[in-house]
């Protein structure tokens, strides 16, 4: 028997395996708990059950050695008129290395009058790429400096290149799922990895539709084995929102707590690793906060008490920061982390003046909160702080 079809069928009976156990666990559920009781605490095995359960990216624990190809988009839409490509693999080098034991072995920016083809390039320049990649045999991935892969691009390149390859939005959920460490955050994170688990279910069944696999029935269910997986993903979507959707309104309770005892709220954004830990614990003198010299070290809305000169106590939320591109699903699955900002008394928005594409940068943050619907007189009454004046020659 061909090895391929061996290994599309040992995935097909590991995928109804699942299924099964997920349908038995399900049913024992449902008969064990009462289906009136609205629960006040979530359960934190639950949570890291949903977090750990499936994870879409197949990068692992372990260390990478990673050579990043940065597409030049030379014309069309999906040109980036705000800034250059020299800067954006400057960013694309710094995702990398926040990851630990994680390095950089090559990188590449390459032009392309192509994006929207599977290989991305023209023949010629993939050609070239593809040989410098498989001469280059420590690189264990590569990460391709693009929003999104299509799932056949993914698939083609990785064949091509005979290791595994990552774009902006799984490296960067990969980075949030290495930091996570509370509930929401965990929660939020596991909702925005459902469209890729959506791509790796589709690409799993056609693989077994190959091998006439996939449009089997299960157990005389009616269902296909992929309609039962489909199913299943969106049970655990609708799980995943449930929990967020009863932490958000635990966090409008702890709102309207402050607001009855007149703290007003100063919300401190700005880009990811531009200084807004650092300016919270100037101002407040919080020993607790720990400001890390890293990407999205903060991915929860934390709340620090401080006085002003005036002695009146406030409150500086800290924000999960932004970044260039950052995928629009991405800060979907965060708007309940933002949702804090819109009911702030002020905003506080940090910029990195010595960073090259802080003007950029400063557009990008005030596009973010329009689009949250900030109230206008917080829009129009933003406090701008410039930070790392230190690193600008005179």
């Amino acid at each position: 028997m061909n090895l391929n079809k061996i290994s599309v069928l040992t995935k097909h009976v590991f995928l109804c395996k699942h299924v099964l156990a997920y349908m038995f666990k399900s049913k024992n559920n449902s008969t064990e708990n009462n289906p009136e009781e609205e629960e006040d605490e979530i359960d934190e095995a639950e949570i890291e059950e949903l977090f750990q359960q499936q994870i879409p990216t197949d990068i692992g624990q372990e260390d990478h050695r990673i050579f990043i190809v940065h597409p030049d988009v030379k014309w069309g839409r999906r040109k980036q008129y705000l800034t250059t490509a020299a800067l954006q693999m400057e960013e694309a080098v710094g995702l990398v290395n926040t990851l630990h034991k994680w390095s950089v072995v090559d990188k590449i920016i390459l032009s392309t009058k192509t994006p929207e083809n599977k290989r991305i390039f023209g023949k010629g320049n993939f050609q070239m790429l593809t040989e410098k990649i498989r001469a280059t045999t420590e690189v264990t991935a590569v990460f391709v400096n693009v929003e999104r892969l299509l799932p056949s691009s993914e698939k083609e390149l990785q064949e091509a290149w005979g290791v595994k390859v990552l774009d902006r939005y799984s490296l960067v959920l990969h980075i949030f799922r290495c930091n996570a460490s509370t509930k929401e955050a965990k929660l939020q994170i596991s909702l925005a990895e459902i469209p890729l688990l959506r791509s790796r279910l589709k690409n799993e069944m056609a693989n077994l539709d190959q091998q006439g696999g996939g449009s089997r029935y299960i157990m005389g269910s009616g269902e296909t084995l992929y309609e039962m997986q489909q199913r299943l993903l969106k049970e655990r979507e609708m799980k995943i929102r449930s929990a967020l959707e009863r932490l958000r309104k635990k966090r409008h309770l702890l709102r309207s707590q402050r607001k009855h005892k007149d703290f007003p709220t100063i919300s401190v954004m700005g880009y990811t690793n531009c200084g807004k830990t650092t300016l919270i614990k100037a101002l407040t003198g919080d020993a607790g906060l720990q400001p890390k010299d890293q990407l999205f070290a903060t991915l929860d809305v934390t709340v620090h008490a401080g006085q002003l000169p005036s002695h009146m106590t406030v409150l500086f939320v800290d924000t999960i920061g932004f970044l260039s591109q950052l995928p629009h699903q991405l800060i979907d699955s965060f708007s309940a982390t933002l949702e804090d900002v819109t009911h702030s008394d002020l905003i506080i928005h940090v910029r990195d003046i010595s960073h090259p594409e802080t003007v950029n940068q400063k557009v990008n943050v005030l596009n973010v909160l329009k689009n949250l619907q900030i109230p206008e007189r917080l829009l129009n009454s933003i406090i701008e702080v410039h930070n790392k004046i230190d690193l600008i020659e005179g």
